[in-house]
Order: C-alpha cells, then sequence, then structure tokens
C-alpha cells in the first residue's frame, strides 16, 4: 500500500483500532529482524570461549563472524523473487525455520566446519528476514505511520543484539557458548509458527488476482468502504501502468527491471545507502566490541560488560529515532547522524593511537552507536521500503539487502586481520573519512520521504539524478 502513489491514503482514516492492528502485526512481522540482531550478536561474546575450544586462529575467528553474512547475501539476492511468487508470510515463515535449524547446528557444533555450516544456515535466514520485511511493512502500512513502522525494523534489530549481548553476559561465567546459541532457537520457532497466522499482503493479493481475500483483509483495518478504495486505486494505477507500457518493448520482470532508466536513481539511492551504511564501519563495533576492549586489557566477561553499554545505548538512540523519523524526516536524521559518527570516529582512531584507555573508547564507541542509532541505522530500511513502485519493491529492496550484506561481509571479515596489519586506530581513521563520503551521498542524491506519496519521491529522485534542484 506504501509502495503506489495513492493506495494507502484512504488508510491514512482508518480508526484507532485498525491502527492498533496494523502496529500488532507489525510487531509480529519484526520477530524476524529481532532474530537478525541476535544472529549478529550472540557471537561477539561465544566467540571469545570458542576461539578457545576450537583452537581458532585470527582468519578462521573472522570467518565464524562473517559467514553469516554471506548466507545472508544469497538470501537476500533471492528473496524478492521468492516472495512475488509464494507471498510475504510464507517466506517469513521459512526464515523462522532457517534461524531455528541454524542456531541448533551452531550449538551442537563439535568443530569449526559444523560451526561454520550452522552459522551459514542462520545467515539464509537473516537475508529472507531484512530483504522481506521492508516490503511487508511498507505494504500493510498507512503512510502517516510508515515511518515508523519501517524503523521498528532497526528498533526490534537492536533489541535483538541487547538481548545476545546480555545473554553472552549470563554464561559468560560458565563459558557455556552452546547455550547461547540454544536461547536463539526459542524465538526462531516461534516465528515459523506465528508467519502461519499473520495476514498477507493486499498488494501481493491483488497482484494475484486474489480480490477477495485482499478486500477481507483490507475490511478488517478499514472498513468496507476503505478496503473498496484501496482496491479500486490499485486498479487505477495498474491500468495507468498498462498504457504507459503500450506500444512500447515489452517490460522487463526480476532484477532485469531495476535497470530501467525511470528505476536507475531509485536504486542509485537504495545501492549507494546500502554500501555507505557497513563502509562507515559501524559493524565492526557492533560485532568485535568485546575483542576491541580487550586491546586495552579488559578481561573477557568485562569486555562483555561494555558491549551491554554499548547494546543499551544503541537501543535508547533507536527509541528516540522511532519518536522522531515521522515528525522531522529522513534526510535531517541522515545528515546529523553522519556527522556524529565521523566525528566520533576519529576521535576512536585517535585514542586507539594514543593510548587513551579504555574510558575514553568506550565514551567514543558510544557516541558513534548513538549517531548510527538514531538515524544511519533505521532510515536505511525505511527508505528502502519507499523509493520503489509497488511493481519493483520486493526485488529493490532485496537489492539493497544483498548489497548491505555484501558489503557487511567484506568490511567484517577484512577488519581484524587489517587491524592487526596497520592498528585498530588507523582502520577508524578510514571510516571516518567514509562517513564523509557518505555524507557528501545523501546531501546530493537522497530525497525525504517523510508523509510523501511515490509519485513526489520519484519526482525528486528523478530530478536529483539529473543534478536538478527538486521540487519542494
Amino acid at each position: 500500500m506504501a509502495s503506489t502513489s495513492d493506495a494507502s491514503s484512504p488508510l491514512d482514516n482508518i480508526s484507532d483500532a485498525g491502527l492498533q492492528k496494523v502496529r500488532r502485526w507489525g510487531l509480529w512481522i519484526n520477530l524476524a529482524t529481532f532474530l537478525i540482531g541476535y544472529a549478529t550478536g550472540i557471537i561477539a561474546g561465544a566467540l571469545l570461549y570458542i576461539r578457545g575450544d576450537f583452537d581458532l586462529n585470527q582468519a578462521q575467528q573472522g570467518l565464524a563472524t562473517s559467514i553469516l553474512l554471506i548466507g545472508a547475501m544469497v538470501a537476500a539476492m533471492l528473496t524478492g523473487r521468492l516472495a512475488d511468487r509464494f507471498g510475504r508470510k510464507a517466506v517469513l515463515g521459512v526464515a523462522g525455520a532457517l534461524f531455528a535449524v541454524g542456531f541448533a547446528v551452531s550449538a551442537l557444533a563439535t568443530g569449526f566446519a559444523l560451526l561454520i555450516l550452522g552459522r551459514l544456515v542462520m545467515g539464509f535466514g537473516v537475508g529472507i528476514a531484512s530483504a522481506l520485511v521492508p516490503t511487508y511493512l511498507g505494504e500493510i502500512s498507512p503512510a502517516k505511520i510508515r515511518g515508523r513502522m519501517l524503523t521498528l525494523n532497526q528498533l526490534l534489530q537492536t533489541v535483538g543484539m541487547l538481548v545476545a549481548y546480555v545473554v553472552n553476559l549470563v554464561f559468560s561465567a560458565s563459558g557455556n557458548w552452546q547455550a547461547m546459541f540454544w536461547v536463539g532457537v526459542v524465538p526462531a520457532a516461534l516465528l515459523a509458527v506465528i508467519a502461519v497466522r499473520l495476514p498477507e499482503s493486499p498488494a501481493w493479493l491483488i497482484g494475484k488476482g486474489r480480490i477477495d481475500a485482499a478486500k477481507e483483509m483490507l475490511s478488517s483495518v478499514a472498513g468496507a468502504e476503505g478496503a473498496d478504495m484501496v482496491i479500486e486505486r490499485y486498479h487505477h494505477e495498474d491500468e495507468e501502468r498498462r498504457r504507459e507500457q503500450a506500444g512500447r518493448p515489452e517490460q522487463k520482470k526480476g532484477w532485469r527491471a531495476l535497470l530501467a532508466p525511470r528505476v536507475r536513481p531509485a536504486l542509485v539511492v537504495a545501492l549507494g545507502l546500502a554500501f555507505l551504511q557497513q563502509a562507515i564501519g559501524i559493524n565492526t563495533v557492533l560485532y568485535y566490541a568485546p575483542t576491541i576492549m580487550e586491546q586495552t586489557g579488559l578481561s573477557a566477561s568485562n569486555s562483555i560488560i561494555y558491549s551491554v553499554i554499548i547494546g543499551v545505548v544503541n537501543l535508547a538512540m533507536t527509541i528516540l529515532s522511532l519518536r522522531l523519523i515521522d515528525r522531522i524526516g529522513r534526510r535531517p536524521l541522515l545528515l546529523v547522524s553522519l556527522i556524529g559518527m565521523g566525528l566520533s570516529v576519529a576521535g576512536l582512531g585517535v585514542a586507539f593511537i594514543a593510548g587513551l584507555g579504555s574510558v575514553i573508547l568506550l565514551a567514543c564507541m558510544l557516541v558513534f552507536v548513538s549517531s548510527f542509532a538514531v538515524g544511519m541505522g533505521p532510515v536505511l530500511w525505511v527508505i528502502l521500503g519507499e523509493v520503489f513502485a509497488s511493481q519493483e519493491q520486493a526485488e529493490g529492496a532485496g537489492a539493497g539487502s544483498a548489497v548491505s550484506w555484501l558489503s557487511n561481509f567484506a568490511i567484517s571479515t577484512a577488519f581484524l586481520p587489517l587491524a592487526g596489519l596497520i592498528g585498530t586506530g588507523p582502520v577508524f581513521l578510514v571510516f571516518a573519512v567514509m562517513c564523509a563520503l557518505a555524507l557528501a551521498f545523501v546531501y546530493r542524491r537522497v530525497p525525504e520521504t517523510k508523509g510523501r506519496e511515490f509519485d513526489q519521491i520519484d519526482s525528486d529522485l528523478q530530478a536529483r539524478a539529473q543534478g536538478k534542484k527538486p521540487d519542494a
């Protein structure tokens, strides 16, 4: 619904009860992003004990962390096509099953190879969830709460990561890393079960010609009249699209459709933000926080406590973003976020080089994570749910997600070896330079999407792509 130019407008007048129902659906859908956070965060503490049990070198430690990202990238590339064929809720259920299997295999691992297999399967679940959730939420959300609904993606991911850090801390005394993975099986199995009871996306149902099912879903939140209005506008938009395509070469489908000239500006924004979100180095801090803090002389358990502090701040600032994103907009949050990240990661690099101690390092890391959580973290997933037209939405979100995980993999895998080669401090200074480049990209290419329908967003995208000043 959010992807069409006017289709979401009738839903902006739905009752408070209808809005509450949509919000509940959003929370259950975002159980998948909770699992993303847990799956990516749990390795931070578990690795401190796994590396001793399996006698892992630095390269193996990096692979144990980053193989999940390869699985995520592969799955994200396939998710758009699968979601368009089988529906949003069915693919979400598959993600829950993959998470459960991945956690179980990791917990049962008796050696490095089995651990890698479990993390890879876990990564498939991560990739599906990251590509599917923005599309799913965007299609069931009225425009006036769309930003907050899409920000739930990052919020629940942050909650998942914080829970993972707390679980790490609980089992740190015994060093029971197997239990750290077993805990993740519970919410994963719950997601697989809950997905069966969630509503299907009305956009997908209408696209498949299942009008009665779409009307039933829409009527449950907007009433019969509102449902008819939404369906009528979908049909009207489809007819307009058919008239535009008349006499033109056959429209490309799937990934090839993203390369069409009219779609390219949205694709550049989606892929550019996805790459830059990782290139600024956030996940080197979130994944390796205990390892980084150990370099200052702290014990493993004390290092995990520092990571819990980082997780709490990450969650608090993501909640703040949730309150701000539909008030002040996406662009201001992105710009402020990148300025704060650039300054703090530069400070982090200087602190490492000068040997300023764990307290200064923690302060810089907290400002860095706070700045990310209020802007660059959640806004990417909001933008992925807003800059593509309905027919390219699933594939576009999948492409952005795939680039994000590929970039995440490359940077996370290279971080420890590169830090060993040139030093941790200089690596963080490189991230500061990337923050400056990201700031320039956002200023020039990323449109404001707050409270705007797709035709307005697309007009802004096209103007920026041509170097023109966008309409206010």
